[in-house]
């Protein structure tokens, strides 16, 4: 089974995080489940960029961004060459270390902090 290393995010992940991923599964679903609460306003349906992800290693074993997540990510925050949505990202069999930007373009995180 696959990994996904998550950077320290100083709230969402202070120390980080490790653990298994099973394919087919959204990089976002595995984030909470495993109670890193990364944002998902549009609730993953791919309609704005508080889920953005940057992929720090793996992100060639990845499917390649659609259009319309493409599009959106031209609105992320902190874009990166290796930037994704993680509601749209679909894990593999294969390990990736991520990193949570440290801010969205959501301006209020309604029932957070």
């Amino acid at each position: 089974m696959a990994k996904i290393t998550v950077l320290p995010h100083a709230t969402l992940c202070p120390q980080g995080a490790s653990f298994d991923a099973a394919p087919g599964i959204s990089i976002c679903d595995h984030l909470l489940q495993h109670h890193i609460e990364i944002e998902h306003a549009c609730e993953k349906s791919c309609a704005c960029t508080t889920c953005h992800i940057i992929v720090r290693e793996g992100l060639d074993t990845l499917d390649e961004a659609e259009e319309k997540e493409e599009d959106m990510l031209d609105k992320a925050w902190g874009l990166e060459p290796n930037s994704r949505l993680s509601c749209q990202a679909m894990m593999t069999d294969a390990d990736l270390v991520i990193e949570i930007p440290k801010y969205t373009i959501n301006m209020v995180s309604e029932g957070k902090r």
